[in-house]
């Protein structure tokens, strides 16, 4: 796969407009990144199972840089929840780790995208739902975070998300208010692509066929490209999180998530 002049600007522009939507909804940007990429390199010719892996793997490795980048914006304007970060944070490492190198070398790359379309539309209604928390509920005590942190983990490492999309709607039933859970999902991005990242470049380093300067399956020259881009605009989009309204946030929030959706449903069912 040629890296030409286009591809730069694709990759690029993929960049700028994922650091901005990781500042402003703490989804990581990996929700976007991921169908892109896969749309980028299956155009030139690379095989679709191992696209979407790869896809996958890159996305979640841009959100090391944009999760820095975004949370240091949030974390000015005092809205990391950074209790939360930390009873999250143990139970996000193991079930990252055990998703990235155990099941994602074994599943197929169409069933991924497959399962990220479920999940992620799942994911997408609750919040179009707005299902209001029993007042007196709390977020759960070290054993319920670092249980709930797993399944964030393990969850955002099969489809190479920062957590955002089951994170935030988490915090919000637990009585964590948007802009908090938005900042605290950023926050969390950077132990879940850590984490999932590491176990992409071991699953994926005996894997024949992989593209010029590919880390197992993370794609170095889209990785420094996109992630180049997002640090950029990642404190914009947290400025503007800070600015809208908690039902547009929440809407736009959905949206997004039901387009991406669509697109690996069809992606995986061509597979």
């Amino acid at each position: 796969m040629t890296f030409e002049p286009l591809l730069i600007v694709e990759l690029a522009a993929l960049g700028l407009a994922t650091g901005f939507l990781a500042g402003l909804l703490g989804i990581g940007g990996g929700m976007l990144i991921g169908p892109f990429v896969t749309l980028i390199m299956s155009a030139r010719g690379v095989p679709a199972d191992l696209a979407v892996k790869m896809a996958i793997a890159t996305s979640m490795a841009t959100i090391i840089f944009t999760s820095l980048s975004s949370v240091r914006a949030h974390h000015q304007r005092g809205a990391v929840r950074w209790n939360i970060v930390k009873g999250l944070a143990p139970g996000i490492v193991l079930g990252g780790a055990l998703a990235s190198v155990g099941v994602f070398s074994v599943l197929k790359g169409t069933w991924l995208a497959l399962f990220f379309a479920l999940f992620v539309s799942f994911s997408a209604t609750q919040m179009l739902l707005n299902k209001k928390p029993k007042p007196s509920r709390e977020m759960p005590g070290t054993g319920g975070q670092v249980a709930a942190g797993s399944v964030i983990g393990f969850l955002s490492g099969l489809v190479g998300a920062g957590g955002g999309f089951i994170s935030v709607p988490f915090m919000l039933a637990h009585n964590v208010a948007i802009i908090n859970a938005v900042a605290t999902s950023a926050a969390l991005g950077f132990p879940i692509a850590l984490a999932n990242a590491a176990g992409y470049a071991i699953s994926g380093s005996a894997v024949a066929g992989l593209p010029a300067w590919s880390l197992g399956y993370i794609w170095l020259p889209g990785l420094a490209v996109i992630a180049s881009g997002s640090v950029l605009t990642a404190p914009m989009g947290a400025a503007m999180a800070h600015r809208l309204p908690v039902d547009k946030l929440k809407r736009v929030f959905a949206m997004i998530l039901y387009a991406l959706a669509t697109y690996m449903a069809i992606k995986g069912l061509r597979g």
